[in-house]
């Protein structure tokens, strides 16, 4: 055994010592490098999807149209817990935002006669799923049910997954003028749009979907 061994060890020492043979010729052929060829240019500001939504998330919210006024309720940044708050069951929403890895939110409501709209941007962080879908999902299950707007809505053009609900009945109770409601809801990269129309006559469909449709623009 030790005399096979001292052999194969001999055959190396030998091959160690020879000049390598020659590689086919195909494989000796240099790859040139190609001409005229242009580094990356960079994303400016305006085309980079990321350098907008990283920003400030107020200053993508809808810009209150003229003619109207701010109400009352919240302007700007919005906790989980403040948003998570409007919902009937708050602690069950709080932990959805939170398995959906909820990241920030801002609002911005205005009023005009009887009627008040209010713009939520909801933002994600879509690293290891896609919690901004999974969260619009959720949302848009329920909305065609009775208690909500009774109906399946209707898509808005140029958005693969917005849709615009008008509240079949308003909310009726006795002493108070009966409350018409529309909502639209959709997502564009990480962020989630939830538009709410309120107002003591019926809401045009047409008036939700342009608001939509502005919204949407601006992400």
């Amino acid at each position: 055994m030790l005399g096979v061994v001292a052999g194969v060890c001999t055959g190396y020492v030998v091959q160690a010592g020879r000049e390598p043979d020659p590689l086919p010729p195909l494989a000796q052929q240099k790859v040139g490098q190609a001409k005229d060829t242009k580094a990356p240019v960079a994303l400016s500001a305006a085309e980079d999807h990321r350098v907008k939504t990283d920003g400030d998330l107020r200053k993508l919210l809808v810009p209150r149209p003229a003619g109207t006024q701010k109400s009352g309720g919240v302007q700007g940044w919005v906790d989980q817990y403040g948003y998570a708050g409007d919902y009937k069951e708050p602690g069950r929403m709080f932990a959805d935002l939170s398995d959906d890895s909820f990241r920030r939110s801002a609002v911005t409501e205005w009023k005009k006669g009887q009627s008040t709209t209010e713009v939520h941007l909801i933002q994600f962080r879509d690293t290891e799923k896609l919690s901004s879908r999974n969260f619009l999902s959720g949302q848009l299950t329920y909305m065609s049910d009775s208690e909500w707007a009774g109906n399946g809505g209707e898509p808005v053009p140029g958005s693969s997954n917005a849709r615009v609900y008008v509240f079949d009945h308003p909310r009726t109770e006795a002493g108070y003028l009966p409350l018409y409601e529309a909502r639209a809801l959709g997502a564009r990269g990480d962020i989630v749009m939830d538009l709410w129309f309120f107002d003591t006559k019926p809401i045009p469909k047409k008036t939700a979907m342009a608001l939509a449709k502005r919204q949407l623009e601006r992400l």
